[in-house]
């Protein structure tokens, strides 16, 4: 099970695509789901790094990167220049009125 979820991930394929020799996709997909709710791989990686604490085999490093990533004004949802517009009222048409 490990395997195959490591497999989609470490692919990037999609769930579809697994391999038959790792079974239904779907049951795959559903014990993840289910191991991230039930809080498993939450102790699982808590448990591997105690461990790897306690053998003195972490090398904590911390990486600070300085980019910046600018989105355009539009997909941040910013107003063009100027107020906002105020809503137009509806004005009756100048036709002929139904009689």
């Amino acid at each position: 099970m490990i395997d195959a979820i490591a497999f989609k991930f470490q692919t990037g394929t999609q769930w579809v695509h697994l391999p038959e020799k790792y079974g239904n996709w779907r049951g795959v997909y559903n014990r993840l789901r289910m191991w991230a709710v039930d809080g498993t791989w939450k102790r699982v990686f808590t448990a591997l790094v105690a461990q790897a604490d306690a053998d003195e085999d972490l090398d904590w490093a911390v990486s600070v990167d300085s980019t910046i990533v600018r989105a355009h004004q539009h997909a941040a949802g910013a107003r063009k220049k100027g107020p906002r517009p105020a809503s137009r009222t509806t004005m009756p048409s100048a036709g002929p009125a139904a009689d």
